[in-house]
């Protein structure tokens, strides 16, 4: 019944919101839609905002990166007054809406608005419904999502029930989107070095050139960086899985170590100034299932061995069971003083889309 309701709660609302302000008539184009990656429009009346939901969206939308140097967001968030949408805000990549239906103030009530009488007394028949998704609603290759609720309360419990979806959401939308223009040529020197050494398949951008190729290792560096763009690099290393235990997190920071202490040097014309991880701020870690392998995600910062530079870094640790074989990639970065939230994005799109799986059968 549930399923019933919510289907037509999403039918009602997009015969609304489809004829609403910002569409283009019948036969019109839309606009392309804009905004940086990761960053999103939220829509809420200021009261709502500086009050508990508030709290509670900005634990989703604006929480802490973990294992970072300082506090960077997860998210970049632009606030708005729904009174205030203009169509230039309406043409933004992301667009969150919140509201609840018994809020009488101003800025909720032009949401509100949006709302069919039938689409509101479902929601007050189910208080699970908490959310809709509208893609290209005012421009293509937008998304929009209304989060919604008969009061704060109910609101607010649905936002903490489900806060690891909604950041997923807007995850895997943006890597999807910064894959698109990121991978679109690749160093096909890099992929070959990859299978060869490794075993692997590898997308690297073509920017990123090989700094250092040998059996069981790779390291990658983009040759060129700016005040504008930031020092990353990638590595790729292989051994036999021999242990459950080698994916215990003190372990995985061990064998971190010992591989950027012999391969990875902040100045490569210096071989004893080695990277270190720093352990004053603790790594973050998380389990995950990449392509059926076990996976162990691993965020935290680093440092050289002569404090003479440091920065964070993202890696996976990467179990294949039928190969026998323990792969840990990472990217690491320099960027003094410079946010780095982006460049960790850019380093988990490239990793995220590694195949340690791959077979020479397979081919390239």
């Amino acid at each position: 019944m549930k399923r019933f309701t919510y289907i037509l709660l999403i039918f009602s609302a997009f015969t609304l919101f489809s004829c609403g302000e910002g569409k283009e008539g019948f036969g019109g184009g839309k606009p392309k839609a804009k905004g940086s990656i990761g960053e999103i429009v939220l829509a809420i009346d200021s009261a709502k905002w500086a009050g508990p939901v508030g709290e509670e969206l900005r634990g989703i939308f604006e929480s802490d990166l973990p294992g970072m140097l300082r506090s960077e967001p997860m998210f970049k968030v632009h606030r708005v007054d729904p009174r205030g949408m203009t169509r230039m805000l309406k043409m933004f990549t992301n667009l969150v809406y919140v509201t609840t239906f018994d809020d009488k103030s101003g800025g909720s009530q032009v949401i509100n608005a949006q709302f069919s009488k039938e689409s509101k007394e479902k929601a007050a028949a189910d208080p699970g419904l908490y959310s809709l998704r509208m893609e290209d609603e005012y421009a293509i290759g937008q998304e929009v999502l209304y989060l919604f609720g008969n009061n704060e309360e109910e609101l607010i419990a649905n936002l903490r029930k489900n806060k690891d979806r909604l950041q997923n959401l807007f995850e895997v939308r943006e890597r999807g989107r910064l894959e698109k223009a990121l991978l679109a040529r690749k160093n096909s020197a890099a992929q070959h070095e990859a299978r060869n050494n490794l075993g692997i398949q590898i997308q690297p951008p073509v920017s990123y050139q090989i700094a250092k190729s040998e059996p069981g290792f790779l390291w990658l560096r983009q040759p060129s960086p700016t005040e504008k763009r930031p020092d990353i690099s990638l590595f790729f290393y292989e051994t036999n899985y021999t242990s459950e235990e080698q994916t215990f997190p003190e372990n995985i920071v061990a064998l971190r170590d010992s591989i950027t202490k012999t391969r990875i040097f902040g100045d490569p014309e210096n071989p004893n100034s080695y990277l270190v991880t720093e352990k004053q701020i603790p790594p973050a870690f998380r389990n995950l299932v990449i392509n059926d392998n076990f996976t162990v995600e691993i965020r935290g910062t680093w440092k050289t061995n002569n404090i003479s530079m440091g920065g964070t870094y993202l890696g996976y640790l990467m179990v294949d069971e039928a190969k026998g074989k323990l792969y840990y990639m990472e990217g690491f970065v320099y960027y003094p003083n410079e946010i780095h939230r982006d460049a960790l994005r850019e380093i988990q799109t490239i990793l995220l889309n590694t195949d340690v799986s791959w077979m020479e059968n397979q081919g390239a």
